[in-house]
């Protein structure tokens, strides 16, 4: 009988090999996983940044115990298969992406990522050929699962202030040949960009939703050839954005016309009894 890794990882495999792009949140907690899922969701990605907001620190700053506490919870959260963000391997050694993939695999991610951002802003990003042996030693761990697991490569060129498409395509054909079974680009906003990205590497690609500027939408996105369709920590934003308006609106107005806007607790307990 398949285990329930299996079973998730074999379903997330698939989702990467259909004919249009799959929508994959990102939710920062079990409440908000447990609601993308009941809303119909076929996969879920943790988000490094919706995380560290939510206890209070900033993007970088969780560390990986905690990292991999919450991947566990979330992905135990739903019956969703989910990619875990595990920024940087959490170390710069080779080691240490290799011993953050097992880990997200042991918590019960389907899958994850690593990026090539050092997280130095005097330094921001790893040379190509250093980041291709960290995906490599992940994607030796990869393989040596017992169930499938989807390694997604990041280039963060355009998240770091360097956004170069030529050496973002570069770093993605190395990361392509390094293992890895998806690619990223988080930042790209023009479909010039990221039909170059599609034209010149040969894995399926995630998108980055939910940016400032960012127009394109589902349908245009995976009638381009987009595998894959995320959105950061924009959800986690956006909701925090209607806490600071309503907040504001109490402490600068004394009233409380947001309330009207809330979701009801009925329709969220029934959401969250499915």
């Amino acid at each position: 009988m398949a285990t329930t890794e299996h079973v998730k990882g074999q379903a997330f495999r698939a989702l990467h090999q259909r004919s249009s792009a799959f929508l994959i949140p990102n939710p920062w907690d079990l409440g908000t996983a447990r609601l993308l899922a009941a809303l119909g969701f076929e996969a879920l990605a943790t988000t490094s940044a919706g995380y560290a907001l939510s206890i209070g620190k900033l993007d970088g700053a969780v560390g990986r115990e905690a990292m991999m506490a919450h991947v566990a919870a979330i992905a135990g959260a739903t019956e969703l298969p989910v990619s875990a963000d595990l920024e940087n391997g959490f170390g710069d050694a080779p080691e240490y992406a290799a011993e953050t993939i097992r880990l997200a695999a042991g918590a019960g991610a389907a899958g994850g990522s690593i990026e090539d951002a050092t997280g130095r802003p005097e330094d921001p990003l790893y040379s190509i050929d250093f980041a291709s042996e960290r995906l490599r030693a992940a994607a030796e761990v990869v393989k040596a699962l017992p169930f499938p697991f989807t390694l997604t490569a990041r280039a963060e060129n355009y998240l770091t202030g360097r956004p170069d498409l030529g050496d973002t395509i570069q770093r993605l054909q190395a990361y392509q040949e390094a293992g890895a079974d998806v690619l990223y680009a988080p930042g790209l906003t023009s479909k010039e960009e990221i039909a170059d990205v599609l034209r010149s590497v040969d894995r399926p690609v995630n998108v980055l939703a939910g940016l400032k500027g960012f127009s394109l939408a589902h349908a245009e996105l995976s009638q381009m050839g987009v595998k894959r369709i995320s959105v950061g920590g924009s959800l986690a934003r956006t909701a925090l954005g209607a806490f600071l308006h309503a907040s504001r609106e109490m402490k600068e107005h004394g009233t409380f016309a947001f309330a009207s806007e809330a979701v009801s607790y009925r329709e969220l307990s029934a959401m969250l009894k499915c």
